[in-house]
């Protein structure tokens, strides 16, 4: 990825309704949501210059803003439509987009009824998230210290930007020990995800186990992957996992919009051997959607 600052790129962005230069979309700095994080966005890849699954991201983004109590100015079929000229404008084959939804600058209090709903769509290229030559040896990933909240304590549902905060700084400190991410646990000590991708284990009987997402998102890619699995005749199950379990199984393997499908080597003391089953997923994930790409090509 490029190491061009976000905010001085040359390129359009879609910014309520209208593209601007990217340099222009700007920001107030009492706007609501930079202060009280009222704020939900979607990461989005291209592929081939074809979208993967926009209208379920859009769909998304429409049902975060709702459970925080905001409705965006736009239809899906609006946000799609908007999404693939961002898309077109700025001539993107593979890359990433970015929709974001906020509550301006009307009101700064944590009541911000009368607040505008502005929304902005940003794209730019994006290889893999994690190196394609280290995806198959396995990623490291460290143990958070933070956990994902209870959902009585919280919107889980929502793509919210407020609750990637114990995200950042969990991956930060992963970081700084050396390790690509970190592993967070839930409110009650059980296995949940990465700080941006949900986690999969397989064990010595081919059978592949994932937390059950009942206090984070039950990610797009992560739906994929499963209805891929299911493909394959692989016998997925969904079910509160503990720490401990973790060495108890052969494979393990992270998804994601961004981190598609990485197979993990290591979990603060647990290690995992990247195997056939996980290349395997790997290889459907990037056949499905490369092939979307190819058929949206071939078709035009």
């Amino acid at each position: 990825m490029s190491n061009l600052s976000f905010d001085d790129r040359d390129g359009t962005i879609w910014h309520d309704g209208e593209m601007i230069q990217w340099r222009d979309s700007k920001v107030h700095v009492l706007s609501h949501a930079l202060h009280y994080g009222s704020s939900v966005f979607e990461g989005i890849r291209v592929y081939g210059g074809n979208i993967f699954k926009l209208t379920e991201h859009s769909e998304r983004l429409v049902e975060s803003a709702k459970i925080l109590g905001f409705k965006i100015p736009y239809t899906v079929e609006e946000i799609d439509a908007a999404t693939q000229k961002v898309v077109d404008e700025n001539n993107i084959v593979d890359g990433y987009i970015r929709p974001v939804a906020w509550r301006g600058s009307e009101m700064m209090g944590v009541s911000a009824q009368q607040n505008t709903i502005h929304l902005a769509i940003a794209a730019w290229e994006w290889p893999s998230y994690f190196d394609p030559e280290a995806r198959m040896k396995g990623i490291r990933l460290d143990r958070a210290e933070y956990r994902r909240p209870d959902p009585r304590t919280a919107p889980s549902k929502s793509k919210a930007a407020g609750l990637y905060m114990i995200c950042t700084l969990s991956k930060h400190a992963a970081e700084a020990k050396g390790y690509h991410d970190a592993l967070m646990l839930d409110w009650e000590g059980r296995v949940a995800e990465a700080t941006g991708a949900n986690v999969f284990f397989i064990n010595k009987d081919g059978e592949i186990h994932t937390p059950l997402a009942d206090c984070f998102l039950d990610g797009i890619t992560r739906r994929t992957v499963i209805d891929l699995a299911k493909a394959r005749g692989y016998q997925i199950i969904e079910r509160r996992i503990m720490p401990e379990e973790m060495g108890d199984f052969e494979e393990c393997f992270l998804t994601g919009t961004a981190a598609e499908v990485t197979p993990v080597a290591e979990i603060g003391e647990f290690t995992f051997t990247p195997g056939e089953m996980s290349r395997q997923l790997v290889e459907d994930y990037d056949r499905t959607v490369r092939g979307q790409a190819l058929e949206a090509t071939s078709a035009a």
